[in-house]
């Protein structure tokens, strides 16, 4: 049976995936997504020009912090879901300018909770949070009961806060809400300015990487597949009321590995630069993901060799020169 969907940030990396998954599967798509300059735009709109010529695809061009535009969008109800994976992006940038990550993350947030409460039936909430919430840690899998009051960025603080606003929407109102936390998410469309896609652009080209650490950090990477996997499934099972699930592979990556699995794919070694450990940054990450399990019965099926290659095939398609 098909459904409505609102999935705000459609048009970037997971959101257009996941956007490709709902019109494949049959379903009715509305996107929000204001398409601002964190990086060109020119990407997220290369992402969607096959979707827009779906009869079943609507997409909103706005600010999910502006209020009309938010009851515009909500007008088209009623959804069976919404999908909030429209934020400000990206640990480090979000050192340099805290407010606006609060504003947009935790404030905008809020909007679309406002609008989501009104609507009869209520729909299903997906929130799409990180692993950042979870702080910096040592040696154990992240369990979603774990403490998240000690993040060490302000946008693991937007991610945290919009799960607390989150909970307050379902106590107060009865939404259903399930809070996904991604774990380092890759694959192709994958942003310019994450470490995979700028680090396999600056091998491709024979320039330097800024390596931070020794290389002995792991992420727990997770192709998008799987990740957008996740969510289907998280619009149809028996929520609870109030979820809060990991989404992750649940097999950590050393820095040092990444870099020689692009390396290897892509036929070229880095030239590697050195540099202090950032600030901001978690030295790990490692979801348990039994609850994703159990719940969802999610299963990551792509393995971190054959990610990276299907990614840097995407990115040799855009970037290698054409043969003749």
């Amino acid at each position: 049976m098909s459904k409505n969907v609102l999935v705000t940030g459609g048009a970037g990396f997971i959101g257009s995936h996941l956007v490709d998954a709902l019109l494949k599967n049959g379903d009715i798509v509305t996107v929000l997504d204001n398409f601002n300059d964190f990086y060109n735009q020119d990407i997220k709109r290369e992402n969607i020009v096959d979707q827009r010529k779906h009869k079943n695809y609507l997409l909103v061009e706005g600010d999910l912090r502006d209020r009309g535009t938010v009851a515009r969008v909500f007008s088209r109800a009623p959804f069976d879901a919404v999908v909030h994976l429209a934020a400000m992006a990206g640990v480090r940038p979000s050192l340099e300018n805290p407010a606006l990550y609060m504003d947009v993350n935790v404030n905008g947030t809020q909007t679309i909770l406002d609008e989501a409460v009104k609507l009869s039936p209520l729909p299903r909430f997906i929130f799409g949070s990180s692993s950042s919430v979870y702080g910096s840690r040592s040696g154990e899998k992240f369990l979603e009961t774990d403490r998240v009051d000690q993040p060490l960025s302000p946008y693991a603080a937007s991610k945290a806060a919009g799960e607390l606003a989150c909970y307050a929407a379902h106590h107060n109102h009865g939404l259903a809400i399930t809070a996904l936390r991604f774990f380092t998410v890759y694959g192709p469309r994958q942003r310019p300015d994450l470490a995979i896609h700028k680090f396999c652009q600056k091998i491709y080209k024979g320039e330097s990487i800024e390596v931070f650490g020794d290389g002995s950090s792991k992420r727990d990477y997770t192709f998008v597949s799987d990740i957008v996997s996740g969510i289907i499934k998280s619009l149809t099972y028996d929520c609870s009321g109030y979820d809060i699930i990991n989404l992750g592979r649940s097999e950590p990556v050393l820095l040092s590995e990444m870099i020689g699995t692009i390396e290897q794919a892509l036929g070229k070694k880095a030239k590697i630069q050195r540099k202090d450990f950032q600030m901001g940054d978690m030295p790990y990450t490692f979801a348990d993901v039994r609850k994703a399990q159990n719940l969802l019965k999610y299963n990551p099926r792509v393995e971190f060799k054959e990610g990276i290659a299907s990614f840097v095939d995407w990115f040799l398609q855009r970037h290698a020169p054409a043969k003749i």
